[in-house]
């Protein structure tokens, strides 16, 4: 009896370490329906995004062992990267537990709007220095895509101009360009 306890144990850390990945089905707030798949991969600190809803899709990277995010908006064939600032943006733990609260209640609502700007005349593509500074998910992301470098900014009045991406009722990146 105790071997067979020794081998349940056993299972129970290996598949604890098999299931660092959680992933989840990405409804629209306000209509409910599909737009996208998030991934948390807990071992290795990254959420994988992915969203389809017309002009508005992404695909995001969050590497919170690097300290950045990186969002490719296929509307504008650019890759955004933002540093994580912890006022604005959620823990890992926090993110996947909205998730998992609005994929079993439902009803939870905890979107946190984050304004963001880039300048239209500063974009570069990724080097080698670059690709050591923001990781290998960032690299396979935006690799051939022009860069830009994004900053905090303040809710603007006229939002016509700005694309969201982001975590759909969990995180939104309003990413607007920098009047000039």
């Amino acid at each position: 009896m105790n071997g067979f306890a020794a081998v349940l144990v056993l299972l129970g850390v290996f598949w604890t370490q098999a299931s660092a990945l959680d992933s989840y089905v990405l409804k629209d707030p306000n209509k409910g329906y599909v737009t996208g798949t998030m991934t948390i991969d807990n071992g290795r600190n990254i959420v994988d995004v992915h969203i389809r809803s017309g002009a508005q899709s992404s695909d995001s990277i969050f590497d919170y062992s690097r300290g950045y995010i990186a969002t490719r908006l296929f509307s504008r064939h650019a890759c955004f990267i933002l540093e994580i600032n912890k006022k604005d943006i959620p823990e890992l733990q926090e993110i996947g537990r909205t998730a998992f609260e609005k994929k079993v209640l439902r009803e939870v609502y905890n979107r946190r709007n984050v304004w963001v700007q880039f300048q239209s005349a500063h974009s570069w593509f990724g080097d080698f220095k670059d690709w050591l500074r923001y990781g290998r998910p960032i690299e396979r992301l935006c690799s051939g895509l022009p860069l830009y470098r994004l900053e905090r900014a303040e809710p603007l009045r006229d939002p016509h101009g700005c694309a969201a991406a982001g975590i759909p009722g969990v995180l939104r990146l309003n990413i607007c360009e920098k009047a000039k």
